[in-house]
């Protein structure tokens, strides 16, 4: 099914608009004109960005073929959408795509079904003669056509051929440099996306997507800030917005700061407009990784270096000489968690440390919870071939409140929980490519406060969280193992 998303950027600094971001489907309804959020910060180093999440609405037989007349008349009520949204945001822009770019004087990103005649000669040619490509085509402020990407990891996206090679898109700004683009499932593989990063000047990408979310792990949001922390980048993300699909999750994210929506009960679209730092400070570093020598981080540390009483597999913990925290063993169980078979150890008491391992991965918590809620939580590690809706190969550390208070029900699915916890979370990850992810109740996004590498493992901390856990994880890629 063909999607249709826009990003305009504007040239010039101040108050302007500097890049709009929709996401929709071509077939699409609904507006949402509710007041933006709106994040206020110095005009000299910010651009303004907006992102609108679409509630869309599908042609009645998505699968069937239409004319041309019909396709444009169910374009052109997107477009009458996206002009009001355009006007809440920036007051102005009149015109269509390419004449938004022109009378806006920005840049503009379209997501959209394109095709390439292809002969018989060539041995990948479909038998209708032509290639389908979900693509993004980039213009400048002037019209001029710039670039074009097209999606390399499809996703049941029968009606789109995969490209036979990968484009890799940057485009420049006038107002803040380089810009990346990828869309929706390209976010979980090396090429494109890592692949552009390696560019140390990309400090920008637009990511229109269609993501269903899936708990504990792979909520729209949750990857979205994992992606913008793991490389210290702006990622500017607009899903579609279709509860009913699971779709929703779209924002503005920063290392250290995101704008956020998720919505699963209501039809209507929502527009986010915040000022984005042109050149954003990364939230991995020394200062975040050993600068706050709290006693939680101290004990952390003495564990790393090898404290013989803090090797007892969770019997006995004695890490700074003064704290003591007898414990049974608890029991070693497996649960399914997103189709895969995690290996998992429960969360029992006020305090402790826990080491759970598979493969050649072991995953440790270091925990201090000032209330116990009635619910259970656990620690999950996973090392393989993820091969569900997608293959590809991950290593996965996770603190994850449970369903229910049965073992079994570790891994599903839930939003809310009470749950509060300082902790350290870390592993032995034989990759340096790893997403921090860290979600509590109502679907709300957290920052880490430490993040980094100790001693060969990459750790995460959090203390003060504002509600309940819901995923504390660090979600590992070995692409190499695809």
């Amino acid at each position: 099914m063909q999607t249709l998303f826009m990003v305009c950027i504007m040239s010039g600094a101040g108050s302007q608009l500097a890049l709009f971001l929709f996401g929709c489907y071509v077939v699409a309804l609904g507006v949402h004109t509710e007041e933006p959020r709106v994040a206020q910060h110095s005009e000299a180093e910010h651009y303004v960005a907006a992102v609108y999440e679409h509630q869309s609405i599908f042609t009645p037989s998505p699968l069937a073929l239409v004319g041309r007349k019909q396709a444009l008349d169910l374009m052109n009520q997107n477009l009458d959408i996206y002009e009001q949204q355009v006007t809440t945001a920036a007051q102005k822009v009149l015109q269509r795509l390419s004449c938004m770019a022109i009378k806006g004087n920005m840049f503009l990103v379209a997501n959209l079904g394109t095709k390439q005649p292809c002969h018989n000669n060539d041995p990948g040619c479909p038998h209708d003669g032509r290639y389908q490509f979900n693509t993004n085509v980039v213009f400048s402020n002037n019209g001029t056509l710039v670039d074009r990407y097209r999606k390399h990891n499809l996703y049941f996206e029968a009606a789109f051929d995969t490209p036979l090679k990968v484009d890799h898109i940057i485009f420049d700004t006038p107002f803040a440099g380089k810009f990346g683009i990828f869309t929706c499932f390209d976010i979980l593989f090396f090429d494109p996306a890592i692949r552009l990063l390696r560019d140390s000047e990309v400090k920008h990408v637009v990511y229109p997507t269609a993501w269903m979310n899936q708990l504990p792990l792979l909520a729209a949001i949750q990857i979205q800030r994992a992606f913008a922390i793991a490389f210290g980048i702006n990622l500017l993300a607009a899903n579609i917005h279709h509860p009913s699909l699971g779709m929703t999750g779209s924002g503005i994210h920063s290392p250290r700061k995101s704008f956020w929506h998720h919505d699963m009960e209501n039809a209507t679209g929502h527009l986010i407009i915040a000022q984005v730092a042109r050149n954003p400070l990364g939230l991995i570093g020394p200062e975040n990784a050993t600068g706050k020598m709290n006693p939680s981080h101290s004990k952390f540390l003495e564990i790393l270096a090898g404290d013989p009483y803090c090797e007892k597999d969770a019997q006995e913990v004695h890490c700074d000489g003064a704290t003591k925290w007898n414990m049974n063993t608890p029991p070693v169980f497996h649960s399914e968690m997103m189709y895969d078979n995690f290996t998992l150890v429960p969360v029992w008491g006020k305090e402790g440390y826990l080491r759970v391992c598979a493969n050649g991965l072991c995953c440790y918590l270091l925990y201090q919870r000032p209330t116990l809620s009635k619910e259970l939580y656990a620690l999950g590690v996973f090392d393989g071939l993820h091969t569900v809706h997608g293959t590809y190969y991950v290593q996965v550390c996770a603190l994850v409140k449970c369903g229910g208070l049965g073992f079994n029900t570790c891994g599903q699915e839930i939003t809310e929980a009470t749950g509060i916890f300082e902790f350290h979370l870390w592993g032995n990850f034989s990759t340096s490519y790893i997403f921090p992810l860290l979600l509590t109740s109502g679907m709300s996004l957290e920052t880490p406060d430490q993040l980094g590498w100790e001693n060969d493992y990459s750790f995460l901390s959090k203390s003060g969280l504002s509600s309940g856990l819901v995923t504390a994880a660090l979600y590992g890629r070995l692409y190499e193992r695809d």
